[in-house]
């Protein structure tokens, strides 16, 4: 039997910080319309950081490990 994945409740408000951050590096880089890219860089990464975080620690929380293999499959097809 399949264990199914453990959901993280979605947050939009976040995925618009996401794209607020990833806005401001294509302005940094357009010319220089937006002075201090790296704001964005370290934003988007933080918030990265920070959902990943969320989703291992809810999956150790729900089945008591975490299963990496699958945690970098479900990564790299979200990614392709």
């Amino acid at each position: 039997m399949a264990k199914s994945q453990p959901r993280v409740k979605h947050v939009p408000g976040l995925d618009g910080l996401r794209g607020a951050a990833v806005a401001g590096v294509l302005l940094f880089h357009s010319g220089g319309a937006l002075r201090g890219g790296y704001l964005g860089v370290d934003l988007f990464f933080v918030l990265s950081g920070y959902l990943i975080t969320t989703i291992l620690l809810e999956e150790r929380r729900a089945t008591g490990g975490v299963d990496f293999a699958a945690f970098w499959a479900r990564r790299a097809r979200r990614l392709l």
